[in-house]
């Protein structure tokens, strides 16, 4: 069946298409393969960069035996982890070459903690669980198997499909950098890229699709370090000049400090589309932000919840501390680490000589490792019609709005590298099982599997004969 679907596009461009209303179900087959390495990776602790390394050179030779040229798969050591790059060669008719990212590591589980062993995949209640079954190896596995089965069943796409997986993304990024420096010639033309980790939709109580979220902006990450340093002395001869007190007086001051409140046309278009979501202050307080951007009423109901107030300015917090040498020694070193989430747009340099400002003339601030600036990317009319027909595919009527993330991915330094990046992970899940990162994670059995559907419909969309 075919359903006709219109919609609006930053709040000019109409575009109206039929969507295919049955999902495209996965095989047996596929979902046998798939699961097969699910299984595999998850039971590699990847928060190692040899175990990194070992997963790196299992996929490559999935993807050679599945009939992809050894020229075209790539394990890219740097350090003692690695990435891995495949292409899908095209014909070229399509267009220039999309990279398709999701990341190998994950961040460390204490088996003592967890009810069940992190690293062995087990199904429960419905659930796949184990550490990375959602945060990322569920994109990486579902691009694997989708790649795999396109492959064997014949499929050539009009333009190269490049797969990225990275394998220190809950780190350092630095398989990503060096991607996009040392190795940037196997990449030089991709146009745009689509990050399985990011975006996805979510599912309300019946287990249908209540919204998805196609993000398109990322927040810039930067930490600093906040430093007083005192000569010290004997702790029995106390003085005002003391390290510590200049550290808190000036953290004292970020605490109540506040960031001007900015806006974009992904914030805008996202808060747009949760006014029929929501009632009452709220929904009042959204549809008066988006008539009037920047309204100082609708702001301030706005940011009362912590978790459109990121949305809505850069934010800055302290979470480290240190200080002092000895328990009879006044300090001579007192350092606090702080963490930002800058607005798209706004410059690093800015944001630290703001907090220089709040810092005082006792404490130094420096910038603490590099980082990258990236602007929002542009909403392409054709992305948005094949993340719909994704989406719709098994989740008909699910609104689809545009989102910028506070946290961080690969795709920041994509975007800061020119190219334009799309989160549109296929999972959808109910909010309250979302454990990525914590105790337990998991991800739905149907929301995995429902994902294959979701990659297949969406390469073939952007990369198959029209």
């Amino acid at each position: 069946m075919l359903r006709q679907w219109c919609g609006r596009l930053t709040g000019a461009l109409v575009f109206c298409f039929a969507v295919n209303a049955a999902a495209q179900t996965p095989s047996e087959a596929q979902r046998a393969q798939a699961r097969e390495i699910y299984e595999r990776v998850v039971a590699l602790d990847t928060s190692t960069g040899a175990q990194n390394v070992l997963m790196a050179n299992e996929l490559a030779a999935r993807f050679r035996a599945g009939g992809f040229a050894a020229d075209d798969v790539h394990v890219l050591r740097v350090g003692e982890t690695a990435g891995l790059l495949v292409r899908y060669r095209g014909d070229g008719s399509g267009g220039r070459p999309i990279l398709l990212l999701a990341h190998m590591d994950v961040v460390p589980a204490l088996r003592t903690d967890w009810e069940r062993d992190p690293f062995t995949m087990v199904e429960e209640n419905g659930f796949f669980f184990g550490r990375g079954t959602l945060d990322n190896k569920a994109g990486v596995v579902q691009l694997t198997s989708t790649f795999l089965t396109l492959r064997a069943e014949g499929f050539r796409p009009t333009r190269d499909l490049m797969l990225w997986f990275s394998g220190d993304e809950e780190t350092t990024g630095a398989t990503t950098q060096a991607l996009l420096t040392t190795h940037r010639a196997l990449i030089a033309e991709a146009e745009f890229a689509l990050n399985s980790d990011a975006g996805g939709g979510q599912t309300g109580a019946d287990g249908r699709g209540v919204g998805y979220g196609l993000q398109t902006a990322e927040k810039t990450y930067a930490s600093f370090t906040f430093t007083a340093r005192n000569p010290g002395g004997h702790s029995s001869a106390p003085a005002p000049d003391n390290a510590i007190y200049h550290l808190a007086d000036a953290l004292s001051r970020l605490r109540v400090f506040q960031f001007p409140v900015m806006w974009n046309d992904t914030t805008i278009e996202s808060f747009r589309n949760e006014i029929g979501t929501t009632s009452g202050e709220r929904a009042n307080a959204l549809r008066r932000f988006v008539e009037r951007p920047g309204d100082r009423v609708a702001a301030r109901i706005l940011l009362r919840d912590p978790y459109t107030a990121p949305q809505l300015r850069t934010t800055c917090v302290a979470t480290m501390l240190s200080g002092g040498h000895a328990e009879n020694a006044l300090p001579q070193t007192a350092v606090a680490t702080v963490n930002c989430r800058i607005f798209p747009g706004v410059s690093v340099e800015s944001v630290m000589a703001e907090l220089r400002a709040i810092a005082g003339a006792h404490v130094d601030v420096a910038q603490l490792g590099p980082s990258s600036a990236t602007d929002a990317s542009p909403l392409r009319p054709d992305l948005v019609q094949a993340v719909t027909r994704a989406v719709h595919a098994q989740h008909p009527r699910t609104v689809i709005s545009p989102y910028m993330s506070s946290g961080a991915t690969d795709g920041l330094y994509f975007r800061a590298a020119g190219i334009p990046t799309y989160g549109v992970g296929g999972v959808f899940m109910n909010e309250h099982d979302y454990a990525a990162h914590g105790l337990n994670e998991r991800i739905p059995v149907d929301g995995f599997y429902n994902g294959l559907a979701h990659w297949r419909v969406l390469l073939t969309e952007l990369a198959g004969p029209q």
